[in-house]
């Protein structure tokens, strides 16, 4: 990463790629999440802790599709893997 490139950037560049887990990495982190917060924050902890969650009773992959669902909402973002509008 270069000094100059922010954590948007960064995230728009992982969703153009489709790497689900840097993107939620990288969301999980930002300060202001509005109402998709709990999405988001909740997916990047499934990821990290899967068994956890299935112990929990919910599945891990439909955790994280929430939180990307989420994450495309919030950034205004495009089907992941393509790059978002007027990146």
């Amino acid at each position: 990463m270069t000094t100059d490139e922010s954590k948007l950037s960064r995230l728009r560049a992982a969703w153009a790629v489709g790497d689900a887990i840097g993107v939620l990495r990288i969301a999980a982190r930002f300060p202001r999440l509005g109402g998709e917060r709990d999405a988001i924050t909740r997916a990047w902890a499934a990821v990290q802790n899967p068994d956890l969650y299935e112990q929990m009773g919910d599945d891990p992959a439909v955790l994280v599709a929430a939180g990307l669902r989420a994450v495309g909402a919030r950034y205004a973002l495009g089907p992941i893997g393509r790059p978002a509008a007027g990146a």
